[in-house]
């Protein structure tokens, strides 16, 4: 009996990775049908590591980083699978806005199965120095939670209000982005502060491949745990504008998310929102 519904749980797991799959390989396939060939400025992905680049995106330009991620045991739920959207505008070299939410999660926890929508975040990000090379640029971001679906939530949590510190540079052929953040996080009426660490490294293949490694930290106030995963990602700089990624997170503690698999896109729009 318990075979059969561990044959159930895998076919329906598969089921919900190809319906993402599909996805975005229906979205990917639009943008490379609307990209074009001019010089038109890069993208600059933020996903899908968890640590985000300190440099913000092309001034004037819309940025859409788009994947779906699927997840399997978590305090929380013991999988979950959602469609992840985050768009970015910069209006200045300088100044970015930023939306982000999951319009789509399907889980489940404590033995039934739920589909529902996640939270939307609004945020800003300031870049303080803009450096070069090995001089690291150092930004600052800030971010609040606006919406809460219900939607069970990664090892991590969901801040109503999230602090952070970025650093990116070039150091001998790597790229590294660290982050340090501050969030404010709620149960019922109690409030806690989580603070956490990224860091990734990247490094360019050749032909428009390459790699990231990631290592994050986010203490568990109310759990008085710490969640800590270690990250590896692909990614496939199909255009100047369209980056193609995936990956996986392995969760390294008892309380963090055993697995993570995602994949996605990062895709510039080729025209300027205004001139």
């Amino acid at each position: 009996m318990e075979s059969q519904t561990q044959d159930i749980r895998r076919k329906e797991d598969l089921a919900e990775l190809k319906t993402l799959a599909a996805m975005i390989l229906v979205l990917a396939g639009a943008a490379v049908l609307s990209a074009e060939e001019a010089d038109e400025p890069e993208a600059n992905p933020g996903r899908p590591t968890v640590s985000t680049p300190a440099a913000v995106a092309p001034t004037g330009y819309l940025q859409f980083e788009t994947g779906g991620l699927t997840a399997r045991h978590s305090p929380e739920f013991s999988s979950r699978s959602s469609a992840v959207e985050v768009m970015k505008l910069s209006v200045s070299p300088r100044l970015e806005f930023l939306a982000s939410f999951e319009p789509l999660v399907h889980y489940r926890t404590e033995g039934r199965k739920a589909n529902g929508t996640a939270e939307v975040f609004l945020g800003a990000q300031a870049v303080l120095h803009q450096g070069e090379g090995a001089r690291p640029t150092v930004a600052v971001s800030y971010f609040r939670r606006i919406y809460d679906g219900g939607a069970p939530d990664l090892d991590f949590g969901s801040p109503r209000n999230s602090l952070v510190v970025l650093a990116s540079a070039e150091v001998r052929g790597f790229h590294y982005d660290a982050n340090g953040m501050v969030n404010e996080i709620t149960q019922g009426a109690v409030r806690r502060a989580q603070f956490a660490q990224t860091l990734s490294v990247s490094h360019g293949m050749g032909r428009g491949l390459s790699i990231s490694g990631e290592l994050w930290h986010f203490s568990q106030p109310f759990l008085r745990r710490d969640a800590v995963g270690n990250l590896w990602a692909l990614a496939y700089a199909a255009r100047k504008n369209l980056v193609f990624d995936a990956g996986f997170d392995r969760g390294l503690t008892g309380t963090s998310t055993r697995w993570e698999v995602f994949a996605g896109f990062t895709y510039l729009l080729p025209r300027r929102a205004w001139h």
